[in-house]
């Protein structure tokens, strides 16, 4: 929901390629050049047909695509896959900050990618230099976004067979905005004994749980999980049933969750069932890197926030499918109950030559709503 790929569209055309670009609702034509932009205004169902024959008929060799997770980009993925067509996937960076993800064939689970521990050790040493700062602006977002939006909204009968992946209403997304602002301000008071308490008298006694997004397609598509509840229970009386009485848990909602969703009341009265209510800790806006560095261990479903607690060199352990579960890395086939109290470290060489191999062939040094990619700059 921004310019980016209307910019690398400049770019792309000023070395001389010829590009076309596919919309599905108003904001997506808002951000697109007018002069080799499509409009798809059919039912979905027309979708697969449209796109094969509109490939084909314009002879493409290359199709970029924002995740791949999406009915219309599941669909053209497929597509391309039969037609021979090479497919690059964008998502958002699987090293964060500073880095966006630019992957062959697919992204997270769908990501081609070896999950051989033996492949990435046996790899050359190689220097890794820091990323430049993207100058990332949740402004540019926000703004982004709420045009896109509203837009789409204004103009739906323009495009009146479009199906978006969650609730594509103006007014909602406006409302969740308001009060995720006015969340994120309350936190700040509300948390502030949290963050003492985390980094002193219960550092290394506590269990991280990063929530993640709820509609969020790594829970929907790359999990068994068909809710962030069903999550939460799971931990929970895993937790309660295999770990000794002075170990803490600590939940921590996702940002963009601030002003959709709140579980707290949710995982607290589960805690109370089952009589670990003042062993269960839930927040929202407490710095990551602080949790990360005072935690024991980390169980996720497949956030990238377990990369970044392998990067901390925290045990980590994930219950879907994550690019990054690799042996070594997380605790790859480990039972729950059993990673609570018999847990492994990451091994750091695996890491950092993942991590470079990551670096030079899927993370581009840049921002959708910052500094563009100088690969992108510069084709």
């Amino acid at each position: 929901m921004g310019s980016f790929f209307k910019r690398m569209d400049h770019n792309f055309r000023k070395r001389g390629a010829i590009t076309y670009r596919i919309g599905f609702n108003m904001g997506d034509q808002f951000y697109s050049c007018k002069d080799n932009y499509t409009a798809f205004r059919e039912k979905p169902e027309n979708w697969p047909k449209f796109i094969e024959s509109f490939l084909n008929e314009k002879e493409i060799d290359i199709l970029f695509l924002f995740g791949d997770c999406r009915y219309y980009q599941s669909i053209a993925t497929e597509v391309a896959k039969k037609n021979n067509i090479v497919t690059y996937v964008f998502e958002e960076g699987y090293l964060r900050p500073h880095y966006i993800t630019m992957e062959k064939e697919g992204v997270n689970a769908f990501s081609q990618l070896s999950k051989d521990p033996s492949f990435y050790l046996s790899l050359p040493v190689e220097i890794v230099y820091e990323p430049e700062h993207t100058h990332n602006s949740k402004t540019r977002m926000i703004i982004s976004s709420t045009i896109y939006y509203a837009l789409s909204n204004l103009f739906g009968y323009r495009y009146p067979y479009y199906v978006h992946h969650r609730d594509f209403s103006a007014s909602k997304e406006a409302f969740f905005g308001i009060r995720g602002a006015f969340r994120k301000l309350l936190y700040l008071f509300t948390e502030r004994k949290c963050r003492n308490l985390l980094t002193s008298s219960l550092s290394k006694k506590y269990y991280f749980v990063p929530l993640q997004t709820h509609n969020d397609f790594q829970i929907l598509q790359h999990s068994d999980y068909q809710s962030i509840e069903k999550f939460i229970i799971e931990v929970l009386e895993s937790f309660a049933r295999s770990v000794p009485k002075e170990s803490y848990l600590v939940f921590k909602h996702h940002p963009v969750d601030r002003g959709r969703k709140n579980y707290s009341s949710f995982i607290l009265e589960q805690a109370k069932i089952l009589n670990i209510k003042t062993r269960v800790l839930v927040l929202h806006d407490v710095f990551l890197p602080d949790i990360l560095r005072h935690a024991k261990a980390t169980v996720t479903i497949n956030s990238t926030v377990g990369l970044t607690s392998i990067a901390y060199g925290i045990p980590t352990i994930t219950l879907g499918d994550a690019i990054y579960d690799i042996e070594g890395l997380t605790n790859r086939g480990k039972a729950l109950d059993r990673f609570w109290y018999e847990h492994e470290v990451p091994n750091a060489e695996l890491y950092q030559k993942y991590k470079q191999f990551l670096i030079q062939n899927t993370q581009l040094n840049g921002s959708f709503y910052g500094r563009m990619p100088e690969e992108l700059q510069n084709l």
